[in-house]
């Protein structure tokens, strides 16, 4: 059992920590406010290599498959802001589902889109629905078999870049009437005829990130176009879920790092009664219980993650991992706020902003509740 990361993972962390600090935390703020995509953060992540980096080398990427390694890099981008950091993880939305389903030809034409560093493109996953979130079985877009084509129509809801990605991996009912084993997955170019974006969403937290509903009517692709076999697409979601948790849950982890180290800091700064009111014990506690719950959260992300790079099945501890840090990202921040009176509940601090950000941890890629309903079938 190592606890240390190696001498190529410090680097890395090193490495996404110095642009978190210099590119990203200078614009947070005005990203946040403007609900603007950080279009210029996002160049110029692509131009040193920041986007693709964990793309397999074959296609244009990094090279970094580690999922641990993977999660040391995006704890230093969500410590900078959550909402630029899943703007930024705007490829991984669609080349994850191609690795995990797509065939080898298929991979070679789409993947290296997503690797080019002076003209970056986005991805969008496209699987939740106004009536089936984490209900996939009452999913209602339907893909409809027309010679070597599918015909495609459904609403989807909730879809990160939706309406401005590039490549969209839609999830598609093939076969309405058997439940999980009638689900099939499709890979197509935004300018697909009968692609639309109805609504972008105006949100409680990580408004540097773009969301909105995507409605495809009509829209027709080649069979080429499926991923893996029909009907077979709910197995490559749930895979792909099971290792995307732990990211999510790594993600709670650098907001709340974030929210714990700006308010130690303010509770060693602030002087209330002749003292700073760190030396207060109620503050200094609530501080020892937040690091603590941050340090237990980052072992069982990377334990998750860990299994993963070993090849074993992490759903168990994928979604202990996201159920916790989700939770504990609130929790971290919550209290970060209290700590500073007043001055946190004011949006010239950026603890308002953390405290936004984090309750999405304990809502996307899953609720608490639905990781907890996953655990109690795998305990």
């Amino acid at each position: 059992m190592e606890f240390a990361l190696t001498p190529e993972q410090l680097e890395l962390k090193e490495w996404a920590h110095g642009f978190a600090e210099k590119e990203i935390r200078p614009v947070a703020a005005y990203y946040d406010e403007q609900e603007e995509m950080p279009w210029e953060i996002i160049k110029k992540a692509a131009k040193i290599g920041l986007l693709p980096y964990a793309l397999p080398e074959a296609y244009g990427g990094g090279g970094i498959t580690s999922l641990v390694t993977s999660l040391v890099v995006s704890e230093e981008l969500f410590w900078g802001c959550a909402g630029i950091a899943t703007a930024m993880g705007g490829i991984g939305l669609a080349s994850l589902p191609i690795l995990e389903m797509g065939s080898e030809e298929q991979k070679q034409h789409w993947l290296p889109l997503f690797t080019d560093p002076d003209h970056p493109r986005l991805g969008a996953m496209c699987l939740s629905e106004p009536e089936a979130g984490s209900d996939v079985v009452n999913m209602s877009t339907k893909a409809v078999r027309d010679g070597e084509e599918y015909i495609i129509n459904g609403l989807k809801t909730f879809i990160t870049n939706g309406g401005i990605a590039d490549v969209y991996v839609v999830f598609a009912k093939t076969d309405p009437g058997a439940g999980y084993a009638g689900v099939s997955a499709f890979v197509m170019d935004s300018s697909t005829p009968g692609i639309s974006s109805s609504k972008k969403f105006k949100k409680l937290g990580l408004r540097a990130s773009h969301t909105a509903e995507v409605r495809f009517d009509n829209v027709r692709v080649p069979v080429g176009n499926r991923l893996g076999p029909e009907n077979m697409a709910f197995i490559g979601a749930m895979k792909m879920l099971e290792h995307s948790r732990p990211s999510v849950a790594i993600a709670g982890v650098g907001v709340a790092r974030a929210a714990y180290e700006y308010s130690l800091q303010y509770a060693k700064d602030r002087v209330q009664f002749g003292k700073p009111i760190y030396h207060n014990q109620a503050i200094s506690f609530a501080l020892a219980e937040m690091l603590t719950k941050i340090e237990a959260g980052r072992l069982l992300a990377y334990r998750a993650a860990w299994m993963a790079d070993q090849g074993q099945s992490c759903s168990l501890e994928g979604s202990m991992a996201k159920a916790f840090c989700g939770d504990m990202a609130m929790d971290v921040a919550t209290a970060a706020v209290q700590i500073m009176g007043g001055n946190g509940y004011m949006r010239e601090f950026p603890v308002e902003k953390w405290f936004r950000d984090a309750k999405i941890m304990s809502i996307y890629e899953g609720t608490s509740q639905i990781q907890k309903r996953v655990m109690t079938r795998l305990m």
